[in-house]
């Protein structure tokens, strides 16, 4: 897909994302949305995935470790076609199968539950693991949150990756600065993220995650790296794409008004014209 095609795809991305979250009248945004790119280059570029056969065993994985961003997640398989994008108004409903966190019971295209912060690295790493046991080709994909890293889970996950040599797993962390209290700097700084990564033994990259072409160079590399797992830092907007949204810690995990509601679609309609007038 070319890069005005992914970022138009995008743009449907965080409309999926204002759109559940407004529905279900609660749920996380600001990471959503600023991690939207991200989920977008990996369904619709990157991953060897199939939504007609959701559970094929050659598949790439995904573990969207930073759970509570399921919104951005749900709004990418929906628009790739693994269940209808009219669901997404179902999120976090009584008897709706899209629930607030991922459920790889219910829901097709996802492969790990998902939630409890810093144990989807985890899930991760066993995933690449097994693939390297298998002689599989598959490769395993996990985004983090810059706040969860915090957990000391992470990198214990990390030290095994990094000593296992993992170069079919690629780590993302959404770098987008602010947590549920506020920055990461002021709550706990998990700075500098780079060396940490590169202490465990990973190739890191550090990009702009809201820029296709540096998101597509870093795929690239990590692709092209061997003999350790790959990091890539993905410097964001914390809720991007939302003018009211962007950068403001109070919209981690609440849902607009309808006014808001309102407000923000414009704003997405709009950047979604100036990508058709290109």
């Amino acid at each position: 897909m070319e890069k005005l095609e992914l970022q138009k795809m995008a743009n449907e991305v965080r409309k999926g994302i204002v759109t559940s979250v407004h529905a279900a009248k609660a749920g996380h945004p600001g990471g959503s949305l600023s991690s939207a790119d991200i989920f977008t280059y990996l369904y619709f570029e990157e991953m060897n995935i199939d939504p007609a056969d959701p559970k094929k065993a050659d598949r790439d994985r995904f573990v969207l470790s930073k759970g509570h961003t399921a919104p951005g997640l749900y709004a990418a398989l929906a628009l790739r076609g693994y269940f209808p994008v009219e669901d997404l108004k179902t999120l976090r409903h009584t008897g709706s199968y899209l629930q607030g966190h991922p459920d790889m019971k219910g829901i097709p295209g996802v492969d790990m539950s998902s939630g409890s912060l810093g144990q989807g690295i985890s899930a991760a790493v066993g995933m690449a693991i097994a693939g390297k046991m298998d002689d599989a080709a598959y490769r395993v994909y996990t985004l983090l949150g810059d706040g969860e890293i915090q957990e000391g889970q992470v990198w214990e996950a990390a030290m095994l990756a990094g000593f296992r040599k993992l170069d079919n797993l690629v780590v993302i962390v959404d770098n987008n600065d602010l947590q549920i209290d506020g920055s990461i700097q002021e709550v706990n700084s998990p700075y500098p993220i780079d060396k940490k990564f590169e202490a465990f033994n990973f190739h890191v990259i550090t990009i702009d995650g809201n820029d296709f072409d540096q998101i597509a160079d870093a795929f690239r590399e990590a692709r092209g790296t061997k003999g350790m797992p790959t990091a890539i830092i993905a410097k964001t907007v914390k809720g991007k794409g939302v003018s009211f949204m962007e950068n403001q810690v109070g919209w981690h995990g609440v849902a607009p008004s309808d006014e808001q509601y309102e407000i923000a679609m414009k704003d997405l309609e709009r950047a979604g014209e100036a990508l058709c007038q290109k």
